[in-house]
């Protein structure tokens, strides 16, 4: 699957906030949303998270993939969620939750992968997408 079009991007941007945003309001620390429209075609935005444990981990999944499926958009799959993997990835096509504990976090190293990629003002988007509701 392609990156989205532009006029979808708008939507895109603002549910990738949302996905931090649940992260954070779940306490997961180093919550980051990373901008590869332009360097990958693959994919619009990765939110990526440290989790404090299996459970939260899970928990934060659970949240993010409700709150997408009452917008309207339903995962395309996930992967690490019912076993003892220290990394949840959750797909929904131009969005790509990665939720890691520690461990995983510092070994795979994401935010240094795509150190090319912008990184988003999560806080600052959400908070304008709340002021307007």
């Amino acid at each position: 699957m392609e990156g989205t079009d532009a006029t979808n991007r708008p939507t895109r941007h603002r549910q990738a906030c949302q996905a931090a945003r649940i992260a954070d309001d779940y306490r997961s620390r180093d919550v980051v949303v990373l901008d590869l429209t332009g360097i990958t075609p693959i994919v619009d935005y990765f939110v990526v998270a440290t989790g404090t444990s299996r459970r939260q981990m899970q928990a934060v999944a659970d949240e993010i993939s409700r709150v997408f499926k009452e917008d309207g958009d339903a995962r395309l799959g996930i992967e690490g969620y019912g076993n003892d993997s220290s990394w949840i990835l959750i797909d929904f096509g131009d969005i790509v939750v990665h939720m890691q504990d520690e461990a995983a976090r510092a070994l795979y190293d994401l935010d240094r992968l795509w150190a090319d990629a912008p990184r988003v003002d999560w806080q600052i988007a959400t908070a304008d997408t709340s002021a307007d509701t």
